[in-house]
Formats: structure tokens, C-alpha cells, sequence
């Protein structure tokens, strides 16, 4: 007795051996292209063909590297190590310097700093990411030639301090940091 096969059910396909081979090698040439001409050019700025950037796919990484990087500063340094850092800041005769790292939110850092002269004004504080009216939070505000602690931060974005020299001769300040930070540097 033979089956009846519906009219909108379709037939098993059987492949061979053959067959099977070709679709896995076309399969493997494929996703070869595929990550040449777009997923490193987009998401790694690796552009091995030139084709990535005809496309306009490496505009995409340049976008991801700008928003990660908001500090416009003479002198910064990539994502912590955990490890303790020191870092040399001067601070002019008669003028103010910023000294800012980026944080995400909750992520924590002890500091601790001490001028080579003078005492400075200082104000520690933080910038929300992407605030454009100018809205800032401060966590301490003092004149001090040293200070030593650690802060959490309450929000994504830039946190450091305000340094202002009063004196007739620049100050050197002596930062040591360890902690949790994306970027760091003059802002």
C-alpha cells in the first residue's frame, strides 16, 4: 500500500556525501568573506581588503573610539590595571589645571596627592557623560598641600581635581592613584 503524499507538504530531500561537502565548503568560504570585508573592518579597524572602508564600515569603530575617549588632554593613559600608578601633574604660577579620569558608575578610586611646595585649592568633583549644561558634582573642596583618600563614584563620566595655584611658582603635585578608570589625563 503506498502513501499518499499531501499536496502542500513538501518531500524529504536527501543529500549526498557529495553534496554535503560542497554546502559546508561554500558555507566556510562565505563566513571567510563575510569576516574579512565586514566584521573586521567594523568592529576592529582591521581592513585587510580595502573593501571595509569603500563599504564605509570602519566609520563605525572610528565612532565607538570617539565616544570612548571624551578627554581632550595633553597627556593620557588607557584602562587601569589595578595597579598603583603615580602620576605628575605641574600646576602653573597663577593658574588652574584639571586633572580628570573616566569612570564608569560605582567604580571606585584611592588617591592620594602632595604638592612638592605650596598648598593648593582644590575642588573634587565629577561631570556626568554626555551633561551639556554645564552641571557638576563636588566631592571635596578644600586648600590643602596633601590629601588621601578614596571616592565612589555616584555617576558615569569624568571625576578628578581642580588645582589652582595661587603662588608666584608652579607646584608640582605628586598623584597616586589605584582603582577602577577607563582614561586619565589633563582635561
Amino acid at each position: 500500500m503506498q502513501q499518499s503524499n499531501p499536496k502542500n507538504m513538501p518531500e524529504a530531500i536527501t543529500l549526498t556525501n557529495a553534496a554535503l561537502i560542497k554546502y559546508t565548503l561554500f558555507s566556510l568560504v562565505f563566513a571567510a568573506v563575510t569576516l574579512f570585508t565586514i566584521i573586521l573592518p567594523a568592529e576592529y579597524n582591521i581592513d585587510p581588503t580595502g573593501l571595509g572602508h569603500k563599504l564605509g564600515l570602519t566609520v563605525f569603530h572610528n565612532i565607538k573610539a570617539e565616544t570612548s575617549t571624551p578627554l581632550s588632554s595633553q597627556e593620557t593613559s588607557e584602562e587601569s590595571t589595578g595597579a598603583t600608578e603615580t602620576i605628575e601633574v605641574i600646576v602653573p604660577a597663577g593658574r588652574g589645571v584639571e586633572y580628570k579620569f573616566i569612570m564608569a558608575q560605582y567604580q571606585k578610586l584611592e588617591y592620594e596627592w602632595i604638592t612638592d611646595s605650596s598648598a593648593l585649592y582644590f575642588d573634587l568633583h565629577g561631570e556626568p557623560e554626555g551633561d551639556t549644561t554645564g552641571y557638576f558634582e563636588s566631592y571635596a573642596i578644600a586648600t590643602l598641600d596633601e590629601m588621601k583618600g578614596s571616592f565612589t563614584v555616584p555617576f558615569t563620566g569624568s571625576h578628578g581635581w581642580y588645582w589652582k595655584n595661587t603662588s608666584d611658582s608652579p607646584v608640582t603635585v605628586q598623584l597616586i592613584v589605584k582603582g577602577e578608570y577607563t582614561k586619565h589625563g589633563l582635561k
